[in-house]
């Protein structure tokens, strides 16, 4: 019997949003039909590889790591990259079953200008095109070659999240709406929604803790707090 197929995920790890991480760890094995293998992408981790200092600008440690999804991948294969600030509601498996060979990154094609000049711990909100398009990306590895250490620890964070490191925007696919709902930016029936995106701040946040959405995160944060008493340990 052959192995079964895996999905490979990278998720964006920064230390301030531990618990968003591992929520978002606990959705995607709650729904999941194909084994996960998981890597966050912690900066310890990452310290050899990636040694450009702090932008100003970055909101977030992954901010620039995301980007070296292909070179952990051995350009090979496929991986997606998550930010850690998300729930997925469905089989994750559904989004990789839209592999395209025909594309080097698929992702979803938002259009959004942030009216607001700052968002979560005060943290600047920048306007740029295609932002929130490198949120969710599915990476074609082999095709992402240009993506070496020594170019994401160069290259401007434009260069990277405007995917101006590919010969053309012909390369870049796109994804259904509804795997990157924006909250607090898109509209939408609840059951539409594959994937939430707290961009802004999520409800791991004090100051987000009733922000639209909220009880969604609030189950699978229950999901990986659950025991069960019913189990017996044999010696």
């Amino acid at each position: 019997m052959s192995p079964a197929e895996s999905i490979r995920i990278f998720i964006g790890f920064d230390p301030r949003e531990t618990v968003a991480y591992h929520v978002l760890v606990q959705s995607l094995i709650e729904h999941a039909s194909l084994p996960l293998t998981i890597t966050p992408l912690a900066l310890p981790h990452l310290a050899t590889v990636l040694t450009r200092p702090r932008d100003p600008l970055q909101s977030s440690d992954f901010a620039f790591s995301r980007f070296l999804t292909p070179y952990l991948s051995h350009y090979a294969g496929w991986s997606l990259f998550l930010d850690c600030d998300m729930v997925v509601m469905r089989d994750i498996g559904e989004l990789w079953r839209l592999r395209d060979e025909s594309y080097a990154v698929q992702v979803v094609k938002h259009h959004h200008v942030p009216a607001e000049t700052q968002k979560f711990l005060g943290q600047a909100q920048t306007r740029y095109a295609k932002k929130n398009w490198s949120s969710v990306v599915l990476f074609n590895n082999a095709r992402c070659l240009a993506l070496t250490p020594e170019y994401v620890n160069r290259a401007s964070g434009l260069e990277l999240h405007q995917f101006k490191w590919l010969a053309s925007d012909a390369e870049i696919g796109a994804l259904p709406a509804p795997w990157n709902f924006l909250v607090g930016y898109d509209a939408g029936a609840v059951d539409d929604i594959a994937l939430l995106h707290y961009t802004s701040g999520g409800p791991y946040f004090s100051a987000y803790r009733d922000c639209a959405h909220a009880a969604a995160w609030f189950k699978y944060r229950e999901g990986l707090l659950a025991t069960s008493d019913s189990a017996q340990v044999e010696a």
